[in-house]
Parts: structure tokens; C-alpha cells; sequence
């Protein structure tokens, strides 16, 4: 009997077999298709945690991207109508590093004079930079997900509309002032999300020094303090000790002194 099933090499070409797959659902328009089925069953709402368009997508992107592909997939297949429209976030720091990059603007004060208008124009100019290679990337790991009906944070009624739900939020009580500690741009005069802070995150090296302090009763013996904030020192009034560290008293024969040290600086002290 002969199969009805095309006969797999040996060695399959995994990328050019979702090149296929990919060019069948183009074909068939598979995506808007299983919308268009799907209307008028319950709604799955779906918003798109989007991403800026002023850099390209990584692997962050592609893991989170098809977690989400999954979930909408499995809400329709279950009897739901899922909207999924890709969004773009438009606003915050990465936008205006790129401007101020591109214009060579170092200060706040510099903005000002360029003035709120024409900055946010600029602003608005980049902020579609890499869309269609977002288009690409997304399309070529098989998402499904509407581009050409997608929203923009700089859109004046997406604006709108988180004013508004602030605002609902806001009249039932929801809303408290807290305190808590943010990395901060002094560049920039805001504070930092974890990712903005972490972008450019990378090892320096720090003016730091050891400072002796001589004990009162015994001149000769000296506690051994390591900072990078010399200039604090004239305004240091004690020295802190743990009572759970075991301290060392080396002796420096050339120099006729007494150290106080920890013992797990030692080796590094020394050295």
C-alpha cells in the first residue's frame, strides 16, 4: 500500500522546513484566517508587553515572544477570540539617548533650548527605527501577531486611556505614595529601570586606598581600613568591627608595626 505521507530525507534541513511551513501560512493567510473564525466566541484579552523599535530584537525578545505566542494560540484553539496586536513602547530613556547621541546633546539645559516641541519631533522621528526588521525577526520564529494594526505609546488616545485607568485606579483608593530606593540618571534628572541601569553596566576601576588608624593605648598597632571615598575620612568619627570575624595582629618587621586585620582580607591585603 502506498503511504500518503512525503517521505522525510535522511537528513532533514530543519531551517528550510519552517521556511515551508512559514510560506504555506503566507499563502493560506493563516493567521488573519483563524481570526477571522474566531469572532464573535469569547473574548481572550491580550496585551502585548511591546518593545522598543530603536534597537533590534534579541534573545530575551524570542523567549518571551513565544511564551506569548503559545498562550494566545491555546486561548483560541479553546474557544476564544484573541486580538493580538503588536505593540511599540515609545516613550523613555532609550528613545532620548538615541537623540541625544544623534544631536550631541549633553545637559538638560541644552533640551530647553532646543525646546519640549521640537525635542519630542525628534523623539517621534526614531522611534519606528528598526521596525521592519522587528517584523522579520518575529515572523521568521512563526509568532502570530498583527503588525498592521498595531499601537504606538505615543499614540494621543493610548495616552489617554492609561490617564484614565490611573485615574479609576486612583478614585477607589488603590493609589499610595511610598518611598524606595531607584537607581537615578543625574543626566537625565529621572530614575532608572532595572534595565536602563543594567545597559551599561561594567567593571571600572576605582581610586581606593588602605588607611591606618593607630590604636590610642598602643601607638605601634594600627587597624587597617580599605575605602574608594578618601574624602570622607576627616569626617569619620569610629571604626566598625564585626564581633563574628576573626582578626589577625601581623607584624611588619621592616617598618616595626602592629596590623589589625580580618582574617579573611588577609591575602588580599597583603598582597
Amino acid at each position: 500500500m502506498e503511504s500518503k505521507f512525503a517521505k522525510v530525507p535522511e537528513r532533514a534541513d530543519f531551517p528550510e522546513e519552517e521556511e515551508k511551513i512559514l510560506a504555506y501560512w503566507k499563502e493560506i493567510d493563516a493567521f488573519k484566517e483563524q481570526t477571522r473564525r474566531s469572532v464573535g466566541k469569547k473574548p481572550y484579552t491580550f496585551y502585548d508587553g511591546p518593545p522598543f523599535a530603536t534597537g533590534l530584537p534579541h534573545y530575551g525578545h524570542i523567549a518571551a515572544g513565544t511564551i506569548k505566542d503559545v498562550m494566545t494560540r491555546y486561548a483560541v484553539q479553546t474557544g476564544h477570540h484573541c486580538e493580538r496586536r503588536f505593540g511599540w513602547d515609545c516613550h523613555g530613556l532609550p528613545i532620548e539617548y538615541e537623540i541625544d547621541k544623534r544631536y550631541e546633546i549633553k545637559s538638560s539645559l541644552e533640551r530647553e533650548e532646543i525646546g519640549i516641541k521640537e525635542y519630542n519631533r525628534r523623539c517621534r522621528e526614531i522611534v519606528m527605527t528598526y521596525s521592519k526588521e522587528w517584523e522579520h525577526i518575529v515572523g521568521r520564529f512563526g509568532r502570530w501577531i498583527d503588525f498592521e494594526n498595531d499601537y504606538k505609546t505615543m499614540d494621543q488616545k493610548y495616552m489617554e486611556s492609561v490617564w484614565w485607568t490611573f485615574k479609576q485606579i486612583y478614585d477607589k483608593g488603590l493609589v499610595y505614595r511610598g518611598s524606595r530606593i531607584m537607581p537615578f540618571s543625574t543626566a537625565c534628572n529621572t530614575v532608572l529601570s532595572n534595565f536602563e541601569a543594567g545597559s551599561n553596566y561594567k567593571d571600572t576601576r576605582d581610586p581606593a586606598l588602605y588607611v591606618t588608624f593607630p590604636l590610642v593605648d598602643e601607638p605601634e598597632t594600627s587597624l587597617i581600613a580599605w575605602t574608594t571615598t578618601p574624602w570622607t575620612l576627616p569626617s569619620n568619627l569610629a571604626c566598625a568591627v564585626n564581633a563574628d570575624f576573626v582578626y589577625l595582629k601581623v607584624r611588619d618587621e621592616e617598618k616595626g608595626k602592629v596590623y589589625l586585620i580580618a582574617e579573611a582580607r588577609l591575602k588580599d591585603t597583603l598582597k
